[in-house]
């Protein structure tokens, strides 16, 4: 660590994640009744006020993560040795991806087929097929969901932490500090175009290509760790507030009116160079929002800050679980809504709050460090080791 540089802690950036995770989860309870493909649907589908709030929060949500994620990593190199942080990084990502992958995958994959009437049986008369072809799509023949499902933001974050390493550990110090200004802010969003009209299909989850997810990592490292950014982001946060307003609507009108663009095309090309402005802007609006009103430390961010990864990591399991039992019922769409929001919020913080967070092993499955015992209670217990 350079002792020349001292690190700034940004509480903002916390809140920030905190808030996007409960966003994903609320996108997630909206899948159950929207029109787009998902594990298991809602005997009746909202066209109107869900899909809305799908399509209002679902392309930019998973961006903020990994520009939050690059940032992190510029803080992490900085206090941390490369043994130290890849080491970290498999405890903390590759754990909680392995248990959705053989956990938490197993009863999703299971309920998608009941549900699309792929299989006849019992959960554990399945269990031996899940390993039947690679999940490669929702609807298709593979059961065997090796990205986790959802976790697929922990194996993408392993992946890129190891390739960028070398690189990062050889930036200079000054990499990524000179003056951020406009023409950062309007040529910047040109290799995030690119990457979506050349590469967006291709590994497309979370409605973004893998490459765009990337450099959005990357950008995070060099670009929005900057204290210069920060100070940017103060001067264009009302601008960027503008644009994502005028995008986001743009984005709306068309996918409700017209539906989403399905060939290449000009009108194609128009719609992604649209969705591209509308994340790049909303990042910037988010970025000035945490700074203006979320740099702020108290005992709720503390709680929640923890609890985000295992909220993340169990989230989506519960929902399909609970909306299995709900996707038949003749209820109005508001009240399956509000019943299944509140269950599976319920639920998880149950699950979190009474076992996960207190049990030590339940801890390191699901991403968290383990609690270490006070110094005075282990000196005592040596003692009294010592005494019989």
């Amino acid at each position: 660590m350079n002792q020349n540089h001292p690190l700034v802690r940004h509480y903002d950036l916390d809140w920030i994640k905190v808030l996007a995770m409960l966003l994903v989860f609320l996108y997630h309870c909206s899948m159950f009744f929207n029109s787009f493909d998902w594990h298991i649907k809602n005997n009746v589908i909202n066209h109107s006020y869900i899909e809305f709030f799908s399509l209002l929060g679902g392309n930019w949500v998973m961006p903020i993560f990994f520009v939050i994620s690059g940032i992190a990593t510029f803080h992490a190199l900085k206090k941390r040795d490369t043994q130290r942080f890849m080491k970290e990084r498999l405890l903390r990502l590759g754990i909680p991806l392995l248990v959705g992958v053989f956990l938490l995958s197993p009863p999703q994959v299971y309920i998608e087929r009941i549900a699309n009437n792929q299989y006849e049986g019992t959960y554990l008369q399945f269990l031996p097929h899940y390993f039947d072809g690679l999940y490669l799509e929702i609807g298709g023949t593979g059961n065997f969901a090796f990205f986790g499902h959802h976790l697929w933001y922990l194996l993408a974050l392993l992946l890129f932490s190891v390739l960028t390493l070398p690189f990062f550990l050889k930036a200079s110090e000054n990499a990524g500090k000179r003056a951020f200004g406009y023409f950062h802010y309007l040529a910047m969003p040109v290799p995030l175009i690119v990457a979506a009209l050349t590469t967006n299909n291709i590994v497309n989850l979370g409605g973004w290509g893998m490459i765009f997810y990337f450099i959005l990592y990357v950008y995070g490292y060099y670009f929005f760790a900057r204290e210069d950014l920060r100070t940017f982001i103060r001067k264009v946060g009302v601008l960027a507030g503008s644009l994502s307003v005028l995008s986001i609507a743009g984005y709306i009108f068309w996918v409700m009116y017209y539906g989403f663009p399905m060939n290449v095309s000009l009108s194609w090309a128009i719609f992604m160079i649209i969705r591209v402005i509308m994340v790049w802007n909303a990042l910037f609006f988010i970025l000035y929002l945490g700074d203006k009103y979320l740099n702020v430390r108290n005992s709720a961010l503390k709680y929640t800050s923890e609890a985000s990864m295992p909220f993340y990591v169990i989230h989506q399991p519960i929902i399909i679980i609970i909306g299995f039992f709900i996707y038949n019922l003749d209820w109005a769409v508001p009240v399956k809504a509000a019943f299944l929001v509140s269950l599976s919020f319920i639920t998880i913080m149950i699950l979190y709050h009474f076992i996960i967070r207190k049990v030590n092993f339940l801890r390191v499955l699901f991403g968290l460090k383990m609690i270490q015992k006070p110094k005075i209670h282990q000196e005592a217990t040596l003692i009294n080791r010592s005494q019989t």
